[in-house]
């Protein structure tokens, strides 16, 4: 009977785990999609504003939690966040802007594909900042990754060099802030969750983006007579990209990293599928073939990651060189700010407007 009891709790665990994982996808696949809406088809092409009101809602929804004492906020005195939380916000911010920039000119297919250059671009970074370990097979692994991106890349029919650049900058940025992020807070000890690294991070976000907005975007939204404002689609936007980052502080400490990943993976083609279905974006058999090989390079690489995080839990007196953990998906819209060993997201980015 006893046993009957576990068994039944057990698979009761696993099934409230999964569902938060499969509302995680829906959530995040549904903030990109409604993201690419609003800045392609709503007649609203201003993505620095749209990231500014996205961190200003969950910033101000995060406040509201933390001082309503439902999450326990971080301690942090003025040098310690102008030394480590400034610089990751303003890259942040950086990630925010050039990639919510990226869907006014690409579809969310070949952005998706693109994205699957992230390995490739924590793995340079990390070697020049010295969190990651240059070998051999890793570069030859990073050159697979590449490869499949180029093929995607050449086969892509609406193919906009502007977006290309906007996006692959986002990933730049993105990288160096991973890595600035394993540097300046996992090696203090500072651990995030998201409802803490908005209320930490979202407001300097904030602060970034209001330079480039107010002398490249105000000045258009001044004199488009044709720009829409609903309050309705602003709020139900920014409403989605909080219930992300709420379904990721859900998630904490109930599932691995690994798993994460993999979700992160059937998410994106999800999303591939999905930007076919409802924006008839065209998807070739060149764009399929070139993602493949990336998708399996970059599964390789994850995985050999998962060896190495063991093999450094099974020896902690072992210095590891392996840079951040399991490189996540790149899904801005969730607060993922710190790469985890063991999937308990301690650390997050905040919500931010992209997915």
């Amino acid at each position: 009977m006893a046993k009957t009891k576990e068994q039944a709790a057990l698979w009761a665990h696993v099934a409230v785990t999964y569902g938060y994982v499969f509302l995680w996808i829906v959530l995040s696949a549904a903030v990109i999609l409604y993201n690419k809406w609003v800045l392609a088809y709503y007649a609203f092409p201003y993505p620095i504003a749209l990231t500014m009101w996205h961190m200003a809602f969950c910033s101000s929804l995060a406040w509201l939690i933390i001082r309503a004492g439902y999450v326990e906020p971080v301690k942090m005195n003025t040098e310690t966040y102008v030394r480590t939380i400034v610089p990751i916000g303003f890259l942040y911010a950086g990630t925010l802007w050039l990639g919510n920039a990226a869907y006014v000119y690409l579809s969310v297919s070949f952005i998706q594909m693109l994205k699957a250059s992230m390995p490739v671009a924590v793995f340079a970074v990390g070697c020049g900042f010295g969190t990651e370990h240059f070998t051999v097979p890793r570069l030859a692994n990073m050159l697979v990754i590449g490869t499949g991106i180029a093929i995607a890349s050449f086969g892509e029919i609406n193919f906009i060099w502007i977006g290309v650049i906007l996006q692959m900058a986002s990933v730049a940025t993105e990288s160096t802030r991973l890595t600035l992020v394993q540097i300046l807070l996992q090696r203090r000890g500072i651990k995030l969750n998201p409802i803490t690294t908005l209320y930490l991070i979202a407001p300097c976000c904030f602060a970034f983006l209001c330079i480039p907005f107010a002398f490249i975007e105000l000045p258009k939204i001044l004199n488009d007579e044709t720009v829409k404002l609903s309050p309705l689609i602003f709020l139900t936007n920014a409403s989605a990209a909080f219930a992300l980052n709420m379904a990721v502080f859900l998630l904490i400490g109930k599932t691995s990293a690994l798993t994460m990943n993999v979700a992160g993976v059937v998410k994106d083609w999800i999303l591939i599928l999905l930007s076919y279905l409802i924006y008839k974006a065209p998807v070739t058999a060149m764009n399929l073939e070139g993602y493949g090989l990336a998708f399996a390079a970059v599964c390789y690489y994850n995985f050999k990651k998962l060896q190495d995080m063991q093999a450094a839990a099974k020896n902690p007196s072992t210095p590891s060189k392996s840079g951040p953990n399991l490189i996540p998906v790149q899904d801005e819209e969730s607060s993922r700010l710190l790469d985890t060993s063991k999937g308990s997201s301690n650390g997050s980015a905040p919500s931010g407007s992209r997915g």
